[in-house]
């Protein structure tokens, strides 16, 4: 998507770690005619697909799924990455790796919200290394639920989380993939 990758290299910072920051504008700040167009896109990408729910982690792919609900009218389910006490205890629930907070949480989503007659689409801002995605596909595979696929916003190419879930089978789209990034070179896209 032409008009997410001009704005990240309009507004995306590179930091030391490998970290693309786009709080500005997606995933702190939002930029709501943004995050419109990417819920369109998406929606067309998966147009022909029946899905019955979609699927995202909490918190920055809960805007990006709104978007994405808004043309395809289905309900949002928000996997929380930490145990409350307003949350059921019979719960879907799976350890994830955030490589930007450089800690494990415990993924968690209560069993009432998803079924085996389900059919899922999974939303994400970023796709790096794998760790939330393959955290959300195993709940989608524990519920018994089809999953339709997953959809992102920016995908780190490079660092081969979208190849380990598409050798596996799952269906990968991402609007923005990023083949190679650093401060001295800048950001390299995917064609």
């Amino acid at each position: 998507m032409q008009e997410l990758k001009d704005r990240i290299v309009k507004d995306g910072e590179i930091y030391p770690g490998d970290v693309l920051k786009v709080s500005s504008f997606l995933n702190h700040q939002l930029d709501t005619e943004l995050l419109d167009h990417i819920g369109r896109e998406i929606a067309d990408i998966f147009s022909k697909s029946k899905i019955t729910k979609i699927l995202t982690i909490e918190a920055s792919g809960i805007a990006i799924a709104m978007a994405v609900s808004r043309y395809i009218n289905v309900p949002i389910i928000f996997a929380k990455k930490n145990k409350n006490k307003n949350m059921s205890q019979d719960v879907y629930s799976v350890e994830a790796f955030s490589y930007t907070k450089g800690a494990t949480n415990l993924i968690q989503v209560e069993k009432r919200f998803i079924s085996k007659d389900d059919a899922i689409l999974i939303v994400d801002d970023f796709l790096a290394k794998g760790s939330a995605l393959n955290a959300l596909t195993g709940i989608v595979k524990e519920s018994g639920a089809s999953l339709v696929g997953c959809a992102i916003a920016i995908e780190k190419v490079y660092q081969g989380g979208g190849a380990e879930l598409a050798h596996k089978g799952i269906r990968i789209e991402s609007l923005a993939k990023i083949k190679s990034m650093s401060v001295e070179d800048g950001i390299v896209f995917e064609d």
